[in-house]
Parts: C-alpha cells; sequence; structure tokens
C-alpha cells in the first residue's frame, strides 16, 4: 500500500456536492480554526454538512490522505516563478517569504509538514524551483537539496515557534503590552534572586530586540550569506 495519496487510485465520482475539494477545503478551514490537533474526520464530515466520515474516506482514503491533500493545498498558495530569475538571492527570500506568509494563514501547515512525505504536486514544483535556483549557481544538486532542506527547517521551525509563542501569550492573557512588561518584571525578579545571572538582569530591565518578523528575515539573510560564501568557494576550488 502506498504511503501516500499521490499513488493510490482517483477518488470515484462526485456525489451530489462532495468531492475532493470540498473535503480538502473543509479541512483546512477546520485546521484554521482548531489546528492540528483539532482536526478530526468527524469534524470535517460535520462541517460539509449530512455527511458521515466513511463517506469522506472513499475520495481521500484516509486521515493521512486528507492531510496530503491539505498540505499540497496549502502550498499551492505559494507562488513559483516559471524559471528563476537573475537574482538568486531574491529568488530564495521571496520563496522563502511567501512560504512563512503563507504559514501565518494555516500555521497548522508547519506542524504536519513533516508528518507525511512532500511529494505532492505543488510542494515538488516548489522544491524543484528552488534546487534549480541553486544549482544554476554552480551548487551540485546534492548541496542545493542540502540548503533548500536548511532554508525550509528555517521558515517551518520559525513559523511554528511564531504561532506556538502567540498562542501561549494569548493562552496566558498577554496580549497588552502593559501585561507583557508586568510578565518581563516576574521573570526579572526570578533572574535576580538566581544571583549570577548578570547578562540576563542587564537585559531584562529594558527589553529589547527586533520582532518576529525582523528575526526572520534576520535568519535567513544569514543562512543565504553562508550558502552564497560556499558558492564562491567553490567556484574559487574549480578555477
Amino acid at each position: 500500500m502506498s504511503i501516500t495519496i499521490w499513488n493510490q487510485p482517483p477518488p470515484p465520482p462526485r456525489q451530489r456536492a462532495l468531492g475532493r475539494p470540498e473535503i480538502v477545503a473543509a479541512a483546512i478551514a477546520v485546521a484554521d480554526e482548531s489546528g492540528a490537533a483539532g482536526l478530526t474526520m468527524k469534524g470535517v464530515a460535520a462541517r460539509l454538512g449530512a455527511y458521515t466520515p466513511m463517506a469522506l474516506y472513499r475520495y481521500v482514503h484516509s486521515k493521512d490522505g486528507l492531510v496530503d491533500l491539505m498540505l499540497d493545498a496549502a502550498a499551492a498558495q505559494v507562488p513559483v516563478p516559471a524559471r528563476p530569475g537573475p537574482d538568486w538571492r531574491a529568488d530564495l527570500e521571496r520563496i522563502a517569504n511567501d512560504t512563512h506568509a503563507m504559514i501565518g494563514r494555516h500555521g497548522w501547515y508547519a506542524e504536519l509538514v513533516h508528518t507525511r512525505p512532500p511529494a505532492g504536486p505543488h510542494q515538488m514544483r516548489r522544491l524543484e524551483f528552488m534546487l534549480a535556483v541553486l544549482v544554476g549557481q554552480g551548487a551540485g544538486v546534492a548541496d542545493a537539496m542540502t540548503w533548500t532542506a536548511l532554508i525550509d527547517r528555517h521558515v517551518f521551525g520559525a513559523s511554528r515557534q511564531e504561532a506556538e509563542e502567540s498562542h501561549a501569550e494569548q493562552r496566558a492573557g498577554l496580549t497588552d503590552p502593559r501585561q507583557q512588561h508586568a510578565a518581563f518584571a516576574e521573570i526579572r525578579d526570578l533572574v535576580v534572586g538566581y544571583g549570577d545571572l548578570p547578562h540576563l538582569t542587564e537585559w531584562l530591565a529594558a527589553p529589547t530586540g527586533p520582532d518576529p518578523q525582523a528575526q526572520f528575515a534576520l535568519g535567513l539573510r544569514y543562512l543565504l550569506d553562508g550558502i552564497a560564501a560556499d558558492l564562491r568557494y567553490r567556484v574559487r576550488s574549480t578555477a
């Protein structure tokens, strides 16, 4: 039995208003509202109306199959150019930023993307474009795949951390700047009590730093700087 839906038999003909696109759209809506943990076949069926979970299985085979389809539908929201442009860094920055924005709309993506092989057609086209960008700069396919994986780890990891921190702030009621300041003051008092953490004590006295979006951009820049340095070294070593 195939481990992804992409090698499974095609879905049966539509029945009334039920088909694979409607099921995937309903599942995405459920996950957008309730997160990955709230995604159930029963919940998706209820979202669609007078259907049972068994009716959905005829079109998606399993919950894993549904997740395959959801991940690829979300990846389709990331624009992929037909071919690399003249600026390889701009190409990769655009893909990374557009993916980061997509996950901002669908926080469950960063949690579920590692649970299934990224074998959907839109996921593969996105990956192929990133590989083409790097191979076009002189990288071998194996190195290009490694660098692409590093970029995606940054995108997915940062996106998931941002989502978790946002949820934690909401659960703790720290949505107001005054509440956040009070929370920092409480942590500062704890640190001062430990007595041997001078740098943390100094920072917590006046906490500053870039916001999550700026941190994401900074991390991406460092990654691309490292790739650029490696590409320059390879060019010199083969000259």
